[in-house]
This record gives C-alpha cells, structure tokens and sequence, in this order.
C-alpha cells in the first residue's frame, strides 16, 4: 500500500498502514494516530495526516464523512458496500443489499442514467428490544 502509492516505508507509515489494514471498524485520524503509537510510540500527527491524505488521495483508503464529525477511513475495500451508522454510538455497520442494489438500478434508469458509482448512508437507532 505504502510503495504502491509513492510513500517511502518508514516505521512510523508501516504503523499507520498496519492499523487502517486491521481496523475492523471506520477510525478518524485522531483513533488511527492513537492506535499507531501503541504499535510505535514514535508516530506523530503530522505523518499520520499526511500518510492518510495520501493513501485517500492515491486511491488506498476511502475517507467517509459520515456526518458533520471528522473523516473517517476505511482501506479501499474491495467489494462494493454501503454503511449504516448508529446515531447514539457511531458506530458503523457495513451492509449490501440486493434489493437496494436493484431499486437504484431502477430509479436511475428510470431518468435514463445508469449508476457507476453511488454510496449509501443510512443513520439509524437500534430499537430497543423486548
């Protein structure tokens, strides 16, 4: 990921890169610097800034705004997905649902378009059960 985008490896990128690979959920850069020096206390915020808007802007990590809170990154993923996003927590939910996939499909032919790209955010509640 590093060399593919143009990033001499260091330590410090090598730390940064291992979180966001491992990262099962959706980290802003603050969680991502964090994470990283516990793997090498060394990282800084400048490095992991500037690692992380490279790696986006290179087409290794998707930067999501889920709301108005800061971005939060996600490695490219390599099958299309779209998120749902709890309100009280933050916490992110990857989904795909054919039925969506089909009623876009739909909808965008409708206006005589087709879809080459879209990206889904639901924000919800869990309902309490019981």
């Amino acid at each position: 990921m590093l060399r593919g985008a143009g990033l001499r490896v260091t330590r410090q990128r090598q730390a940064i890169a291992e979180v966001l690979l491992r990262s099962g959920d959706h980290p802003d850069a603050e969680a991502v610097l964090d994470r990283a020096r516990r793997l090498d206390p060394s990282v800084s915020q400048a490095t992991t800034y500037r690692t992380l808007a490279t790696l986006a802007e290179r087409g290794y990590l998707r930067a999501h705004r889920f709301n108005s809170g800061p971005a939060r990154f996600e490695a490219e993923p390599a099958a299309h997905h779209d998120h749902l996003i709890d309100v009280d927590t933050g916490e992110v939910v990857e989904f795909l649902s054919a039925e969506i996939e089909e009623l876009q499909r739909r909808v965008a032919e409708r206006y005589g378009y087709e879809i080459v790209d879209h990206h889904l955010v639901l924000f919800g509640r869990r309902i309490a059960s019981g």
